[in-house]
């Protein structure tokens, strides 16, 4: 036997049991269409009977405006008629609108019948006289002789006595021939009261009885009515057709007496399930005639040829050829399927090895940035160590020196120095992340002013700045040098995607955000802010670059100009300022970045810090001082009994663990947070507060990789930053030490 005989019979076999599943899901899909119809057919009755409750509202509406008219507030039966039909015309869907005075009698109609009409036996006109909303009957109109439904509104004074009843009379045959029309007439709309009164009769040939009978008494009736009612009610006329029925569940219609039912053919509501179940039938086995003979064609001319194809692949994809494809066109069925898995296969590998190698790029740029950070820091520890004692001793030399206005200024001038020489240090430690933030309360737009030569020193002449600050912007908590850090990565950004020329503007106002002002990860963060916002005229981005532009590593860059960690760092300081970041882009378009900043409810304190109050307080206290480098722990106990402490000094935490047990009298630990040995200056504090319950304790570092931690017992962390003058050491040392213990 043959394989191409082989294939055929093997695919036939096949195809026999999925043949007969997909037969019998057809069966089924008939089935769920004929139960498709019957829910529209409810559906259908239901949006009837929605769109009735519509009209309703809409009438009660139309009646508050009325009985508010001057025109309706008189007692000229011929005005008042008049203004009644001006207003049908307006309002075709009625078959007429009139007054009904308390005595039940007929005072003016829109018909201008002057007809005399004693309506106190209608059900509406009782419900009126009780009410004080709108009541709803449906009846022949004794005017019109039209099916209507009668929408009554009681109009009372302001004492509450009833003045008249305005009625409107909404044509219910025009409502349900336009119901019929909406429905193709494919459906039938029958009305009925709860008497089984027919209001509206179908127009279908099958349907005997006309308007104005009574189907009192019969199934279709008792369906209608029935509280706890059946899907659906079918019903057979004299001549053996079958009408499948269902009636509308709106509470609002029910109650006031008025049924809505839609009916449609039986026949014809299974006959489009019928055909689609041929027409499913007859796709199905074109289908399978059409497989065979694909299976037959495959097995006689292309089976050779693409297994032959499959081979020469796999085998350079054996010998690490990941670029190798098997060009379209691809055969259908198995051999097809295998071509394209073997391709996505060999796509997915060869991206793998890509991404691999990107990986390995990152990760050596990720590896020489912690380098470069774990450098930053300790140099950073050791600069201040060192400035500590520059600017202590200069500050000295200043005081010593006042008389020589030369000399006094050459100290001060070491001073400034130092100080700036503080402010690098600083800059390098939030390159590397390693400094927690030090907010102030500050005003945002006097904060970009001072920093706008700053600002505009790396941009060049071929770029335009402009600067929109407002100038009652509201207080915010941020650190100022993040601040420019934040701005000045900004600035670079957009300089460089203005290679030839163009606008940057720096703006800042008060912004209220809502729900839907929503931050780059799609979360609305609603409240007051400060917003700084940085704009540029450059090539802008696509959306998919925008999504990722904060990610870390994610850079646009050629490789080497750039880290991809500029953006990350401004969306890492804001959000950790308790802010959110939004991007604004599109290409060709520019860019916008708005930093968003809590606005603070209060201004700040304005009193005078603690350190200009306290720099000529002396003090009596002993105080043990724990530094591991010589010249700064000789400074400061230099300092310190200079300001009339008993000072006694460690170099290291052990050393001074040793002290504490042999001397009694020590009223503040005074240590570095980072020294050597493995004990660093919390750790420290720990063991002494265990030694001395009552010990006050005041840190000092020049770098601390994480917040310092307080023990337990000494409340907040009070730390002393390096390099630090005078007066900030005695303001700390006298807050530490009349701070009660928790």
């Amino acid at each position: 036997m043959s394989l191409r005989t082989r294939l055929l019979i093997l695919v036939i076999a096949a195809m026999l049991v999925p043949a007969s599943l997909v037969g019998l899901r057809f069966v089924q899909n008939r089935s769920s269409e004929i139960n498709a119809a019957l829910a529209n057919l409810a559906a259908s009755a239901d949006d009837i009977a929605s769109d009735l409750s519509e009209k309703i509202q809409g009438t009660a509406q139309l009646h508050y405006g009325l009985a508010r008219a001057r025109d309706l507030d008189t007692r000229d039966k011929a005005a008042c008629s008049a203004f009644l039909s001006d207003v049908r015309e307006e309002y075709p869907q009625f078959t007429g609108i009139l007054t009904i005075d308390p005595d039940g009698s007929l005072f003016c109609d829109s018909l201008r019948t002057n007809r005399t009409l004693d309506l106190r036996d209608r059900t509406y006109f009782k419900q009126a006289l009780v009410s004080r909303s709108v009541v709803v009957e449906p009846v022949f109109g004794r005017l019109t002789g039209i099916s209507v439904l009668q929408i009554a509104y009681p109009v009372r004074s302001e004492a509450g006595a009833l003045k008249l009843v305005l009625l409107a009379s909404f044509n219910l045959r025009k409502f349900a021939e336009y119901h019929h029309k909406r429905l193709l007439a494919e459906k039938d709309v029958l009305l009925i009261d709860a008497k089984g009164t027919v209001l509206v009769a179908p127009s279908t040939a099958g349907w005997t009885a006309p308007v104005g009978a009574s189907i009192a008494g019969s199934d279709l009736l008792r369906f209608a009515t029935a509280p706890d009612q059946k899907a659906f009610q079918e019903v057979t006329d004299r001549d053996g057709r079958t009408q499948v029925w269902a009636v509308a569940h709106s509470p609002s219609s029910r109650d006031a007496g008025l049924f809505i039912l839609v009916g449609r053919s039986k026949d014809g509501l299974v006959a489009a399930a019928n055909r689609r179940l041929y027409e499913d039938m007859a796709i199905l086995a074109v289908a399978l005639l059409l497989l065979l003979a694909g299976v037959w064609i495959l097995a006689t001319v292309s089976v050779g040829r693409q297994v032959g194809r499959l081979a020469s692949m796999a085998k350079r994809l054996g010998l690490g050829d990941l670029s190798a494809r098997i060009s379209p066109p691809h055969p259908r069925g198995e051999l097809g399927g295998l071509m394209t898995l073997l391709n996505g296969t060999a796509e997915s590998l060869e991206q793998q090895r890509a991404a691999i190698a990107d990986l390995n790029q990152k990760l050596s740029q990720s590896q020489k940035m912690e380098a470069m950070g774990q450098l930053t820091g300790g140099v950073a520890h050791d600069f201040n160590n060192l400035l500590t004692v520059i600017l202590g001793n200069s500050e000295h030399l200043a005081d010593r020196l006042a008389g020589n206005k030369e000399l006094h200024r050459i100290a001060g001038d070491i001073a400034t120095a130092a100080e700036r020489g503080s402010d690098l240090t600083r800059s390098l430690l939030a390159f590397a992340r390693k400094q927690p933030l030090r907010p102030r309360d500050i005003d945002i737009s006097e904060k970009i002013q001072e920093m706008e030569a700053l600002l505009r020193r790396p941009l060049g002449e071929h770029i335009e700045c402009a600067f929109a600050l407002e100038p009652d912007v509201g207080l915010t908590s941020v650190d100022p040098g993040q601040l420019t850090t934040a701005l000045l990565n900004l600035v670079l950004n957009a300089r460089d995607v203005m290679q030839l020329g163009g606008r940057l503007t720096i703006e800042a106002r008060n912004v209220s955000l809502g729900e839907s002002d929503l931050d780059i990860n799609g979360e609305p963060r609603p409240g007051d802010y400060v917003m700084v916002a940085v704009t540029d005229t450059g090539s802008g981005m696509t959306a998919e670059v925008a999504s990722r532009a904060f990610e870390p590593f994610f850079t646009t860059k050629e490789v080497g100009k750039g880290t991809g960690l500029g953006l990350s760092m401004v969306y890492g300081f804001v959000r950790q300022s308790g802010g959110l970041v939004q991007m604004q882009s599109a290409p060709r378009q520019g860019s916008t970045v708005r930093l968003f900043f809590p606005r603070l409810a209060a201004p700040p304190n304005e009193d005078a810090s603690p350190a200009e109050g306290i720099v000529t307080r002396e003090g009596s206290e002993t105080i043990l001082v724990v530094e591991d480098d010589d010249m700064v722990r000789t400074y400061v106990e230099s300092e310190l009994k200079a300001l009339g402490y008993r000072v006694i000094t460690a170099a290291s935490g052990p050393a001074a663990l040793d002290l504490l047990r042999q001397s009694a009298d020590i009223d503040l630990l005074f240590t570095d947070v980072v020294m050597p040995g493995g004990m660093f200056g919390p750790e420290l504090a720990r063991q002494a507060i265990q030694l001395r319950p009552g010990l006050k304790v005041l840190f000092t570092s020049g770098y601390s990789q994480n917040p310092v931690k307080a023990p337990d017992g000494i409340g907040d962390a009070r730390i002393l930053t390096k390099p630090f003058r005078r007066r900030d050491l005695a303001a700390m040392l006298r807050s530490a030490l009349s701070t009660p213990q928790r």
